[in-house]
């Protein structure tokens, strides 16, 4: 191991050296993770079962895209699913009281 003398080091090294740390530790224990998962799913293979179906993890489902609901009324590329944040448009639409039907697709 290096042999370093702190009291030797600026205030910015010393913030340096602590951000060089928090990341390498970071990376070690992804890398030790990774290698701990790859030589478990080595072990449920010689087995004949993938390693989600002994921990009963589903495999990860993509969401499909979803269908406009409504239609920005004077600019029709302009849509929303109805899903996440009210775009601005939609908002100031409803606002100004007007109906939110005259929005729909």
């Amino acid at each position: 191991m290096a042999d370093f003398n702190l009291e030797a080091l600026s205030l910015k090294d010393l913030r340096q050296l602590q951000k060089d740390l928090a990341k390498a530790i970071s990376t070690y224990e992804d890398r030790q993770k990774a290698e701990a998962r790859a030589k478990l799913d080595a072990i449920a293979k010689e087995m004949g079962y993938s390693l989600a179906d002994l921990i009963g993890v589903e495999a990860k489902t993509t969401r499909a895209p979803a269908v406009a609901k409504y239609r920005h009324p004077e600019n029709a590329a302009l849509t929303w699913s109805g899903r996440g944040r009210r775009p601005q448009w939609f908002a100031d639409h409803i606002n100004a009281g007007k109906n939110l039907r005259e929005l729909a697709v």
